[in-house]
């Protein structure tokens, strides 16, 4: 029994080799290197962590703080002034021609369609107002324009085939004289004579200067 006991105690104080040494070395030393990796991980995430709240609460301060968002409105492209083509007068978005040549109602017609217009048709007081304004005066001075009665007596129409409403006659106009069935106005030298009081009727074969108008639509600057 003594024997074994010496045995015993012989081997575990048995000194270590070398290579067990190294190997004991090596593996403090590897536990020591993770152990400061795993420190170091778990500060960066906290300093992460730390970073992503302030960010978190500077995004929250700039959220309360920040104006409303201004809706712009919505930018559309300016229209292009209105214009006319030489000898012709703007008003409103028509343009406006005063003959210097005498043709019959028709003929008046066809040419006033060749540059695009048609005989003129007047819907408000301005707008005769207007138009009575480029006429110049003279004994008689007469000019055509767009309505007449030649489908059905009295139920005077405009070019366009709408009916007419109103009006600017003459006291005592129209009235059918001697088959008068087309419009014409009459500017003067009577200063007393008025734009509003200056229709009558003719028979349309009668040559008379006339008044062409032709819409223009405003276009868009692109």
């Amino acid at each position: 029994m003594l024997l074994k006991s010496s045995s015993l105690l012989l081997y575990k104080n048995k000194p270590q080799s070398g290579a067990e040494v190294t190997s004991d070395v090596q593996k403090q030393t590897q536990d020591a290197n993770v152990s400061a990796l795993t420190a170091t991980i778990l500060k960066l995430q906290q300093e992460k962590n730390k970073l992503q709240k302030e960010k978190d609460e500077l995004v929250a301060r700039l959220a309360a703080t920040k104006a409303p968002d201004v809706i712009k409105p919505t930018t559309k492209p300016a229209p292009v002034p209105v214009t006319c083509p030489s000898d012709w007068h703007l008003f409103n978005n028509s343009c406006y021609f005063i003959s210097t040549i005498s043709r019959d109602w028709s003929g008046s017609q066809a040419f006033c369609q060749t540059q695009g217009g048609h005989l003129a048709i007047i819907h408000t007081a301005e707008e005769q107002t207007f138009v009575w304004n480029l006429l110049s005066r003279g004994h008689w001075n007469a000019y055509w324009f767009g309505i007449t009665d030649e489908h059905t007596e009295d139920q005077w129409k405009w070019v366009d085939g709408t009916p007419l409403v109103g009006g600017f006659w003459e006291v005592g106009e129209p009235n059918n004289h001697i088959d008068e069935d087309c419009g014409y106005i009459v500017k003067t030298r009577v200063l007393e004579r008025v734009a509003i009081r200056s229709w009558y009727d003719a028979p349309c074969s009668m040559f008379w200067r006339f008044i062409c108008e032709k819409e223009m639509n405003a276009t868009t600057a692109p």
